[in-house]
């Protein structure tokens, strides 16, 4: 049973790409906000100047949500000291948390802000969160592939106080978080310092191991999307706290669609629970009907939450092929005539239209126009922007899926939410005149007087129905009337004047102490002596890039420290990627679903399978003991060879590149 002093506030916790982005994720509901700031992020092109992440602060608070800045690359040493200022820049700008993963940042001075443990900290044991709890994290957030048994094992083994954090909807990376090297290894682009080139998007052909194609030009890597939103009830059983949209690339509409899902499925989910409340202030209602489906996904998969599943690839492609639209009824010249299925909204000029060919290839196409022939609003004629020549089979039959609905981009690129702060008005008459308080939902008090004479109003009922009507006029505050009370002898005459400043002055002394009360999350304090790691050996998978990391699990009882696979000292065939999605399970070739089946079982085997894309070739080497697969490969020497000319060019200008190193670099040839 989870331990009963443990948090009892949910978040969610949305992304945001930029500051405009992140002011509409908290006005859909989010509790919480992560953003990339100046540098160091694990979205290379998803950084936000200082005064966009102040901008974000302020609007942010005013509901009582958070702003969480991601620090989280792993960091040459010659980049700690930047890294350090942005620590500070951004704790001055009012941000509540830094997410990181770079072990070197414990090291320096950092500012007096809450840390949050990365997902590329690869966080899958109890005894790997405790181990983090104790060095000063106060939020954890757990890998991806965890069970619920799991988690509520990790949860149970932390501190009462530590927030635990999951993953319930977005793009999944098919490697545990921070054990991915595929990227680096081909191109030169680090993921862990967020430049991830996205082989696992790619097409490969699998082999076995005598040469015969197993599979053929599949996105076998790839995998669907996680989609949590049955699961919400049995995560906050299982100990989670904080519900976190995966998305810093993603753009305004979906921000806003699937923060709105999450906040109606989080609102039921504490309307059950008395004892749970949400982690920021207000009520949000939206003008629109959320619906996650309507966004880029590539299918959906609650992934390895229930158990490992047969189908959570999206092996056919990576793309999205979006809703059920109808099928083709004609092709004309230049135009196809569709007809819609049952119930399908209409088509509209802009939309996108896909389609599955022959070869189970999918192809799409926007809709230059889209007219309807008939009154039942179900036939439409459609011309679209390429030739009919140039759409591969594209024909009568053809079922087609709709990807890009115009009618809804234009719904939410308009205001499509209000999110408003419960506050009582009590209004009181005074020997000099008249005084307001207010109180909102958490229990903050402001009160204001206003020196105006007692007139009797000619119209008593009307006076005081006026009264009520003028402190009700919220519209332009974060703030809505829920109760309003008048304590008069007699109901005076009041001008709309003087009762608008009245009210005026009393909301801005509220939000002012709103602000006042506003208290920085704690920041915890490391257990000294320092407890020790879970392992005493570390390989290039705990991605140690600088001193100051090493430095950190050497004080913690580590005594072999292999530097991070970017400081290209393990150039031999290594693990580019571990991940508990299993090439050969998906493919129905585990030994384990042959046991049982008669002429089957011991004929299979789990050995090694092989994937090439172009000239790439990768092993599939699999550890059926923790029921794991490795992506196994090796560096590429241009990618040695531009890192050594880049380390060069540095020297000469001065700025040399350093960072962790177990060994000498290697002499140039002659």
């Amino acid at each position: 049973m989870i331990q009963p002093a443990r948090t009892r506030q949910l978040e969610l916790l949305s992304p945001a790409r930029d500051v405009e982005i992140g002011i509409e994720a908290v006005n859909h509901g989010a509790d919480a906000v992560y953003i990339g700031g100046p540098g160091f992020g694990a979205r290379a092109s998803a950084g936000n100047p200082i005064e966009d992440i102040e901008r974000l602060v302020a609007h942010a608070h005013r509901f009582g949500s958070k702003i969480f800045v991601t620090l989280n690359t792993i960091l040459r040493d010659d980049e700690l000291e930047p890294a350090r200022r942005m620590a500070w820049q951004v704790h001055e700008a009012g941000v509540d948390a830094l997410i990181i993963q770079d072990m070197g940042l414990l090291e320096l001075d950092l500012p007096p802000i809450q840390l949050h443990a990365s997902t590329q900290c690869d966080i899958r044991t109890p005894e790997k969160a405790a181990f983090l709890a104790n060095s000063g994290f106060s939020q954890i957030v757990l890998a991806r592939e965890l069970t619920l048994p799991q988690i509520q094992a990790v949860a149970q083994a932390l501190p009462a106080d530590t927030v635990v954090e999951f993953f319930v909807h977005g793009a999944l990376c098919v490697a545990y978080s921070g054990q991915c090297y595929v990227s680096h290894a081909q191109t030169g682009r680090s993921a862990n310092r967020g430049d991830c080139s996205q082989a696992c998007r790619l097409p490969w052909t699998v082999t076995d191991d005598q040469g015969r194609i197993v599979a053929h030009e599949k996105h076998v890597l790839s995998m669907k999307d996680n989609n949590q939103s049955a699961n919400l009830a049995a995560l906050v059983d299982a100990g989670v706290r904080s519900f976190k949209i995966e998305g810093r690339y993603k753009n305004m509409g979906y921000v806003k669609n699937i923060t709105a899902h999450y906040r109606q499925l989080l609102d039921e989910v504490l309307e059950g629970r008395p004892g749970l409340s949400r982690a920021s202030s207000g009520r949000t209602t939206f003008l629109f009907t959320p619906d996650p489906d309507r966004n880029f996904n590539r299918g959906s998969t609650d992934y390895f939450l229930q158990g490992r599943q047969q189908d959570i690839g999206a092996f056919d492609t990576p793309k999205h092929a979006g809703l059920p639209l109808g099928h083709v009824a004609r092709v004309g010249v230049d135009h196809l005539e569709v007809e819609l299925d049952e119930g399908v909204g209409p088509l509209n000029n802009g939309d996108a239209i896909t389609w599955f060919d022959l070869q189970q290839e999918l192809r799409g196409v926007p809709v230059n126009t889209a007219e309807p022939l008939d009154a039942t609003g179900r036939r439409f004629r459609v011309v679209p922007k390429d030739p009919l020549s140039e759409l591969k089979d594209l024909r009568r039959g053809t079922v087609l899926m709709r990807n890009r609905d115009m009618a809804w981009d234009r719904l939410l690129r308009k205001k499509s939410s209000d999110r408003r702060v419960a506050v009582d008005l009590h209004l009181e008459e005074t020997r000099e005149g008249f005084a307001l308080s207010v109180t909102d939902e958490d229990g903050h008090h402001a009160r204001v007087e206003l020196a105006h004479a007692h007139e009797a109003a000619q119209q008593p009922e009307r006076a005081e129905a006026a009264l009520r009507e003028g402190l009700a006029k919220l519209g332009t505050t974060i703030f809505a009337a829920r109760e309003i009370t008048l304590a008069q002898r007699q109901p005076w005459f009041l001008p709309a004047g003087a009762l608008n400043a009245l009210r005026r002055d009393a909301i801005a002394a509220l939000e002012a102490e709103r602000e006042v009360c506003r208290e920085r999350l704690p920041r915890r304090a490391p257990v000294e002596p320092p407890v020790p790691y879970p392992e005493d050996t570390l390989s290039y998978l705990a991605n140690v890039y600088n001193q100051n990391a090493r430095d950190f699990y050497a004080r913690h009882g580590v005594k072999i420290i292999e530097a991070a696979y970017e400081s290209h000292e393990a150039l031999g065939d290594a693990s580019l990627m571990i991940t508990k999605h299993c090439v050969r399970f998906s493919l129905s070739l585990c030994p384990k679903q042959a046991k049982g089946v008669t002429g089957v079982q011991g004929t299979v085997r789990a050995e090694p399978l092989t994937i090439q894309n172009g000239d790439e070739v990768l092993t599939l080497r699999f550890d059926c003991k923790p029921c794991e697969m490795h992506v196994v490969g090796r560096m590429k020497k241009n990618v040695l060879n531009q890192a050594r000319a880049a380390e060069k060019q540095a020297a000469r200008e001065g700025v040399p590149i350093q960072f962790y190193k177990t060994r000498p670099a290697p002499h140039p040839a002659r």
